[in-house]
């Protein structure tokens, strides 16, 4: 006789990811609600990050710009000496951490490598997080900010003829809702956009949502808990602006080259396949990778593990083409 299954069959970790989802679970319980909103901006808070930059030969200046509404928010600009062409190509990456906590360096390590081996200029900017900043100040803080690049590229030493967007999760669901605007907009150049494992629906479909409830990294509830905290009652309504929840936009055409990944066990598989699919109908240039095996976030989480390098290496490969040709 067959055993039963609780709930629906959903693909299997992988083994190597498995044995660190016991570590990942001290730092980043698979289910957040309301309450554990403070614990999680105390346990998710980034290191101290200046020895980091200096073993590595980068250099940190931070600014404070105009975000939405013209209040002030802060910026850093991390650059290194690698003898590359000036000006550098500028990439402006928002950060994970469910639109409601995180900051500008929260999974920095992983992109560092793009200012040290393709001499890129990395913006990294701190948004402002939902609850106590809903929509649409997260996005529009993320838009102004690349304006405010773009508006000093030759000061910054940065191209103005293009700048590539980044972000992973929550910093997916912003980096796609700032090419839509700038698609809209007429706003600066883009010359490409990395989603990584993106929250772009705030609609709760799919069905790698009822695979992952209480099971891995950032499942259904704490997805329910980020939008809710993002868009308050308006959730799911008809009034939400692609702007803020991007698989809502009609219309995937006109984006720049995208390259997105996701694990197969995780909640945003989903909607980050049929992100890619519908930009490829538009006529768009998409990349996606479906780790098998992988939860949301593993590279972040276990960068040590084969699938956490390959995910590491394979986006490298697409964003050192992008940029270095």
């Amino acid at each position: 006789m067959t055993a039963a299954r609780f709930g629906p069959a959903r693909p299997e970790f992988d083994p190597e990811l498995r044995a660190s989802l016991a570590v990942v679970g001290g730092m980043f319980p698979p289910t957040i609600t309301p309450e554990l909103i403070g614990f999680m901006r105390a346990s998710y808070a980034s290191p101290p990050i200046e020895a980091t930059l200096e073993q590595r030969g980068i250099t940190r200046t931070d600014h404070t710009v105009p975000g939405y509404g013209g209040d002030d928010i802060a910026v850093s600009v991390l650059t290194a000496d690698t003898g590359a062409q000036l000006p550098r190509v500028g990439v402006l990456f928002a950060h994970s951490g469910g639109l409601m906590f995180g900051d500008r360096f929260s999974g920095i390590d992983l992109v560092l490598d793009w200012v040290t081996d393709f001499g890129a200029a990395l913006v990294t900017v701190e948004y402002r997080l939902a609850p106590e900043y809903p929509d649409p100040v997260p996005r529009e803080d993320v838009f102004a900010a690349l304006c405010w690049v773009h508006d000093h590229a030759a000061e910054l030493g940065i191209r103005s003829d293009g700048i590539m967007l980044a972000g992973a999760s929550a910093g997916g669901n912003l980096i796609a809702g700032a090419a839509l605007a700038v698609r809209d907009r007429g706003g600066p150049p883009l010359i490409g956009q990395v989603l990584d494992y993106p929250m772009l629906d705030d609609r709760g479909g799919g069905y790698s949502l009822d695979q992952f409830d209480g099971v891995g990294v950032w499942d259904r509830v704490s997805n329910d808990t980020g939008w809710h905290a993002l868009l308050g009652d308006a959730r799911g309504g008809p009034d939400v602006s692609p702007y803020a929840a991007p698989a809502r936009a009609e219309d995937l055409s006109g984006l720049p080259p995208t390259f997105l990944t996701v694990g197969s066990a995780e909640i945003f598989r989903n909607e980050t396949a049929d992100f890619a699919e519908r930009m490829w109908r538009a006529g768009g240039n998409a990349e996606l990778h479906i780790w098998p095996g992988a939860f949301h976030g593993a590279d972040i989480f276990a960068p040590h593990t084969r699938v956490g390098r390959a995910m590491i290496q394979t986006r490298n490969a697409w964003v050192e083409h992008l940029l270095v040709g």
